[in-house]
């Protein structure tokens, strides 16, 4: 049964779900590596945020292994799945860290716009207190994202606005999924947790010179860095290598697709000028990264 194109809803879990099931059928058989991310995000028509967090949940499903500066390869035996027939991990149900990061940029980078209008002096000593508590714990992971998440919802509560610090709670709860955790344990380094202190810095300036386009960038950049660290991490790790000519790489379009490499691989919108785009909306941003 050759992949299919798949909806935007929980993408990553689809995509995970039509590879386990070419696993189970030996079109991947145990040992051989997959195509290379890039190429799974042509064949499929989604982007590669989007394959990158489905490798993930098959490798915490047991189904894949990522070998450092080698590729994606079949694991042997096959892990049980769940009642419904899921490979995603259990705790999985909500977007993928990806989305997420991106949901917050979008969100968090509006309400720093509000805060830094409203910012007081209070506000930012506040502020500054939970970058302190981070640096001092930067060992302690519990304690440093603690303040972490301090620092992010009393940006929102600056707005004066209740719904907002829940909802930036909300956001902020949704990173605790097991894929989520597998990111952070294995791409969240000092170096990063460095950035992120200077990254807060940055933001709370903005804030203090009520600041409010300042701030808002300064937010977005936060966040769209962190996911891009996470990339080049996860791609510097293995889970972007290509098989090679005569590997899985040359076999990959009759198993994706059902056609040969020349073959049209995955269903497109058709614009009025001809150019044709994607219906996943990580696509257009992977081109500028």
């Amino acid at each position: 049964m050759p992949l299919q194109t798949v909806e935007s809803t929980r993408l990553y879990r689809q995509i995970a779900e039509q590879i386990s099931t070419l696993i189970d059928r030996g079109e991947f058989p145990s040992g051989s590596r997959l195509p290379a991310e890039r190429e799974l995000a042509v064949l499929l028509g989604v982007s590669r945020t989007s394959v990158r967090e489905a490798i993930i949940a098959l490798e915490l499903a047991g189904r894949v292994e990522v070998r450092v500066g080698t590729g994606i390869f079949v694991v042997g035996e096959r892990p049980r799945r769940k009642r419904n027939g899921s490979v995603a991990p259990r705790d999985d149900d909500g977007p993928g860290p990806f989305d997420l990061l991106a949901a917050r940029a979008m969100i968090e980078g509006e309400i720093a716009a509000l805060a830094a209008r409203s910012a007081r002096k209070a506000d930012i000593v506040a502020l500054r207190g939970a970058i302190d508590r981070m640096r001092e714990h930067a060992d302690d992971a519990e304690r440093r994202d603690a303040a972490d998440r301090e620092f992010h919802v009393l940006i929102a509560e600056m707005t004066r606005n209740g719904a907002l610090p829940l909802a930036v709670a909300h956001l902020w709860e949704l990173r605790f999924g097991e894929i989520f955790a597998r990111i952070e344990a294995h791409f969240h380094t000092p170096a990063l947790r460095a950035k992120t202190l200077a990254d807060h810095e940055a933001i709370v300036a903005a804030l203090e010179t009520h600041d409010p386009e300042a701030a808002r960038q300064a937010m977005h950049r936060h966040l769209q860095r962190v996911a891009r660290e996470f990339q080049r991490r996860w791609e510097e790790s293995g889970g972007g290598k290509s098989g090679d000519s005569r590997g899985s790489k040359a076999r990959a379009p009759d198993k994706l697709t059902g056609e040969g490499a020349g073959g049209r691989v995955a269903t497109r919108r058709a614009g009025d000028d001809g150019t044709t785009t994607s219906t996943d909306p990580h696509r257009n941003a992977d081109r500028t990264r």
